[in-house]
């Protein structure tokens, strides 16, 4: 590990706080979780509901755990679902300025909300996920439909994260992406994004062939780009000898050539940053996180077997404690440390996102242990 305290903690030009509104700007669709506890989807007889959606839980994770001023955009149809929805973001704190509420038609026939069945898993199962969300209205989002020069500029953003869920949806979802980033650019905001590749929504439009076109394209303007090995290989076709048997234990070194190979590709990138499983079962898991910034690789410290009620939304808020680390302090040790941490504890509550709070990170990043709290 290189010390961090040699890093140039300007490297990624953060906008002054007090000249923005908004910390970070999360582009996505937010999607209600039904969520059969400990049974399974295909004989439950009833459903914990939930939000939850792979852009928006950053946003979420950085207002609830970590007090960052965020805001969301995305869309909903304009039913009790969807208020539904926009009930759930506003406990969760982030802001709903920005959604777009599409008429709906009685019947979902044109436009509906999203629905996504999660099942956590446990021990030799695996947490299965079935998502319901065709012709959503955040998936026909397009081109157009926001004023980025009014939120970029006028009201200001320091951080954008979006990513590759929302660019899977749809035609002109990719194109939506492609105009807020350029406008997030030109505004000064930082952008990340998550590679978050999910089989289900690009195998009826094209596979991994498409996914690599759109996300390609994307990257060519990201500053911090996000993903797990999967990620890296599927959205961005970089394939390295050795990662696939990684999945298998952490072995460090096979993450760190792909990740050389993405910053070769993409010198826009000032950051990169992975997330480290290995699945012994759907409730033990190995855990770490590695990050390559300013031309250095910084190793975060390892979770071994650490145990998981829900492992869903756990590479989510390791992304929201690793943006928070590097927008607080620059420093990309404590960062990818924070998002680390916050990655496991959120995986010990169920639902998509954090239950955490900050002092708790705080506490894990100092290897503080489980003993009860009196």
């Amino acid at each position: 590990m290189k010390d961090s305290a040699l890093f140039p903690m300007s490297a990624l030009h953060i906008k002054a706080a007090e000249t923005c509104a908004w910390d970070l700007l999360a582009l996505g669709e937010v999607m209600l979780r039904l969520d059969p506890g400990e049974g399974r989807i295909r004989s439950a007889r009833e459903f914990k509901v939930w939000e939850g959606g792979g852009e928006y839980n950053v946003a979420r994770g950085l207002r609830r755990c970590f007090g960052m001023r965020t805001a969301v955009v995305t869309a909903f149809a304009d039913n009790d679902v969807g208020r539904l929805l926009e009930d759930f973001i506003l406990q969760g704190g982030v802001a709903t300025d920005y959604i777009r509420w599409a008429k709906y038609d009685g019947i979902g026939r044109d436009t509906r909300n999203g629905l996504n069945f999660t099942e956590r898993g446990f021990g030799v199962r695996g947490a299965v996920g079935i998502p319901d969300r065709g012709h959503t209205a955040a998936s026909q989002l397009k081109p157009g439909d926001f004023d980025w020069d009014h939120i970029f500029g006028k009201a200001g953003v320091r951080w954008l994260h979006t990513g590759g869920i929302f660019a899977a949806l749809s035609d002109t979802t990719p194109q939506l992406v492609i105009e807020c980033v350029r406008k997030a650019k030109q505004h000064g905001a930082i952008v990340s994004y998550d590679l978050n590749y999910r089989p289900s929504l690009w195998k009826s439009i094209g596979g991994q062939k498409r996914a690599q076109e759109v996300n390609r394209e994307i990257a060519r303007h990201v500053d911090v780009m996000i993903g797990n090995e999967e990620d890296f290989t599927a959205c961005l076709g970089f394939h390295v000898e050795g990662a696939d048997e990684a999945l298998l234990h952490i072995d460090v070194s096979a993450f760190k050539r792909m990740i050389e190979a993405a910053v070769k590709a993409f010198p826009n990138f000032k950051a990169t940053a992975t997330t480290l499983r290995a699945a012994k079962t759907a409730t033990v898991n190995d855990w770490a996180a590695i990050a390559w910034m300013g031309g250095a690789f910084y190793e975060s410290r390892r979770y071994p077997d650490l145990e998981i009620l829900d492992r869903v939304g756990g590479g989510d808020s390791f992304a929201s404690g690793f943006i928070h680390g590097l927008m607080t302090s620059g420093d990309p040790q404590r960062a990818v440390d924070c998002g680390a941490a916050h990655g496991a504890l959120a995986m010990t509550t169920p639902g998509d996102t954090s239950m955490a709070d900050k002092a708790e990170v705080e506490k894990l990043m100092r290897g503080a242990g489980a003993r009860v709290q009196r």
